[in-house]
């Protein structure tokens, strides 16, 4: 299999360009799909890179698509790279009552380490390792300036990401995270299959537990709407705020009145997570 991504489709849009990859990927064992926003500033040398983690359900297309945040990586000068979800095809297990909340569309960004999904549901390597060789590699990125970001599931992700590696990013944000899996019934379902019964895994992927044991030096931004349906169940905020206070690590949570869960919510806001971003990122 090739190392090369394969471009799928490329638009023009804001001075840059939108385009769709696809590449062979070790990580996962099968073809992943990507979209990579290419700001008019690369055309002049490395540029940063803001990487957005999906929520569940969602493809790479659901952030390039609805966010809107094209415009502003444009204005400031970012690369955005958004990777899909979980790997997919015929041969990738999936959940066998076709439920959403596990299998295709819900990879938890975590290295599965039960069977069926061990062979490919490697989500963390995928995205702390090889989607960053493969964009430094092939786009003109400065690899000294990376951030990352991502919604519900996704903001899990980065926040596990950027806590469990000090130094490969500049600041990190999240719109309505999974705030502590091992404490929400998304968490228990995904890592019980994923990761089995070793709850020490488990809290290796709780960005509460993390900032409570480890801290945080990044700069953090977290949004959240307080008309969200999963705030209190799944979502829980409150917990990362209680992290944050007991390890002293500074948060700028907002919670956003009358916000649900939406792409909505995530276009009203995207500029100032993208901004956040440009300003430590030097952009």
């Amino acid at each position: 299999m090739s190392e090369t991504p394969g471009l799928q489709s490329s638009s023009r849009m804001h001075g840059g360009r939108v385009e769709t990859l696809r590449h062979a990927s070790a990580c996962s064992a099968c073809d992943m799909q990507l979209s990579v926003f290419v700001p008019p500033q690369a055309e002049q040398g490395p540029v940063p890179v803001l990487y957005w983690l999906s929520g569940l359900t969602c493809t790479d297309e659901n952030f390039t698509t609805k966010a809107g945040a094209q415009r502003w990586a444009a204005e400031c000068g970012l690369m955005l790279v958004a990777p899909d979800t979980s790997p997919r095809g015929e041969h990738v297990p999936d959940d066998p009552e076709g439920a959403w909340d596990l299998g295709h569309g819900a990879g938890f960004y975590v290295n599965a380490t039960q069977e069926p999904w061990s062979a490919n549901y490697r989500m963390y390597d995928y995205v702390v390792d090889e989607l960053p060789a493969l964009i430094e590699a092939h786009y003109p990125v400065d690899p000294a300036r990376r951030a990352i970001s991502g919604h519900s599931m996704g903001g899990h992700g980065a926040l596990v990401a950027a806590l469990r590696n000090p130094g490969r990013y500049r600041s990190v944000s999240a719109f309505a995270p999974i705030c502590s899996p091992t404490r929400c019934g998304w968490g228990h379902k995904a890592f019980g299959s994923y990761l089995g019964d070793d709850r020490a895994a488990w809290e290796e992927h709780d960005a509460c537990l993390l900032i409570e044991r480890r801290g945080c030096e990044l700069p953090l931004l977290v949004d959240q709407g307080d008309a969200d349906g999963f705030l209190d169940a799944q979502l829980r905020p409150e917990l990362l705020h209680e992290a944050c206070a007991t390890a002293g690590v500074e948060l700028e949570l907002r919670m956003q009145p009358g916000y649900d869960h939406s792409y909505f919510f995530i276009a009203s806001f995207i500029e100032d997570h993208v901004r956040f971003h440009a300003r430590h990122l030097g952009a």
